[in-house]
């Protein structure tokens, strides 16, 4: 199955299906191979069919084989270049609501044990107050 395909090859391929976790590209006639979902392309993919579809060439590498199983695993990403160092760390949109560290109440980051006695100070004075 595998003798004509060794780990580092370049070929191209057909992709014949598409999964959640990754997509199976036809090598030839009789072998296929998966790539991973990370081995699509450089940063998240969320949804590989936004990427590819069925019937696409792609040139895929060869990244590993297991003769026993009959598996090879592929990648698109690894032909890919990097992206640039700040393309590929770009900062995340804040949630809305979200709070920075030092806008906290920094009270709130006490342990139960330490904020007890002036919860029950608190309870107290309270409960003074209600009467």
């Amino acid at each position: 199955m595998t003798a004509k395909y060794n780990q580092g090859d370049v070929f191209t391929g057909k992709v014949t299906g598409i999964q959640p976790y990754g997509a199976f590209v036809a090598l030839d006639d009789d072998t296929q191979g998966l790539v991973h979902i990370s081995e699509i392309r450089h940063g998240f993919v969320k949804d590989i069919n936004e990427v590819l579809t069925v019937g696409d060439e792609v040139k895929v590498k060869v990244l590993q084989i297991n003769e026993e199983q009959g598996k090879i695993s592929l990648s698109i990403r690894a032909l890919e270049e990097e992206p640039p160092a700040e393309e590929a760390k770009k900062p995340r949109a804040r949630r809305q609501g979200s709070v920075k560290l030092d806008e906290v109440d920094r009270e709130g980051f006490n342990t139960l044990k330490d904020k007890l006695q002036e919860w029950i100070e608190k309870s107290e004075r309270d409960d003074l107050i209600k009467k």
